[in-house]
């Protein structure tokens, strides 16, 4: 691993995660290329900046919940391969219901040059501390569809509210938010804005 990249659970003490890309329940329905284990990865910056959302969180009442943070490029580069290949429908009810998977790139929701590689982006959303669930935000993670979108038709308020409590602790913290994707952050200041780094995401040997 590059020496200024760590393990967010090793820096962000009691932080929970659910990596879905090293899992089958993602839109690729595989683990996908690089993501060795269950586990997310960032800069130390993106660490620190997460340590401070973390405790804004608390202060409401809620706990982040990372889906993913560093993103190799060979994982990219098999959403691309991913893309090409035939439909077979085993994801698209729940994740891109509406369009074609090459549509994902051209509708912005997967990029071939992923900010997630650059070390300091993450998808996460928030949960309640004292029930330990999900907070209801209006889609899942992944749907590439218009209701994932900051300020989309068809939320509820209840569901609204929460995106705003979750864009507030991470503008808050340093973060700018994706519009297309309510769960995507990208730190302001970020440490590496122009690299893009492939080293796959496993425990040291």
């Amino acid at each position: 691993m590059h020496d200024d990249f760590a393990f967010v659970d090793e820096l962000v003490p009691g932080i929970r995660w659910d990596a879905k890309y090293a899992t089958w329940d993602n839109f690729t329905g595989k683990p996908v290329d690089g993501y060795v284990v269950n586990r997310i990865v960032g800069t130390r910056a993106l660490c620190a900046a997460l340590a401070l959302a973390e405790e804004k969180a608390a202060a409401l009442g809620f706990g982040l919940l990372l889906w993913d943070g560093y993103r190799p490029q060979r994982a990219v580069d098999n959403f691309i391969r991913w893309a090409e290949e035939p439909e077979d429908g085993r994801k698209k009810e729940r994740h891109y219901p509406n369009i074609d998977r090459p549509d994902m790139f051209d509708q912005g929701y997967v990029a071939t040059k992923s900010g997630h590689s650059r070390g300091s982006t993450v998808d996460l959303t928030i949960y309640d501390r004292n029930t330990g669930e999900i907070v209801a935000m209006g889609g899942d993670h992944d749907v590439m569809d218009p209701i994932s979108h900051h300020g989309a038709e068809g939320v509820t308020a209840d569901e609204a509210k929460n995106r705003e409590h979750l864009c507030t602790i991470m503008e808050e913290s340093g973060f700018k938010r994706y519009d297309y994707e309510w769960w995507h952050y990208t730190l302001r200041d970020e440490p590496y804005p122009d690299e893009y780094f492939d080293f796959p995401i496993a425990n040291p040997s």
